[in-house]
């Protein structure tokens, strides 16, 4: 089993994402790599919520140009999870 620190990274914020607050429902940058049990693991263990559901999704990298050698990179892809808690449970991190 993976350490659960190794799975989330990070909080997402965005207006969506404190749009959604309302509902209980909360969005984390993960490891690409990463399933949903164990993202489900990774949240209880860490935050001790109780989770119902996590949808996840895959942000494709921008692709960008450079000025000065004229040619194409990319941007980093990214893996986010939007996670459900139970009625109840709030996760403190957002709180303002």
């Amino acid at each position: 089993m993976q350490d659960p620190r190794d799975v989330i990274f990070r909080p997402i914020v965005s207006e969506k994402s404190y749009r959604l607050l309302e509902d209980n429902v909360y969005t984390f940058e993960v490891h690409p790599g990463s399933s949903k049990p164990e993202i489900k693991d990774a949240v209880e263990s860490i935050f001790d919520v109780d989770v119902l559901k996590v949808n996840t999704l895959i942000r494709k990298g921008k692709r960008k140009k450079n000025r000065r050698t004229n040619s194409w990179g990319s941007r980093p892809s990214r893996k986010r999870a939007i996670v459900t808690l139970a009625e109840g449970d709030s996760i403190e991190l957002f709180e303002v």
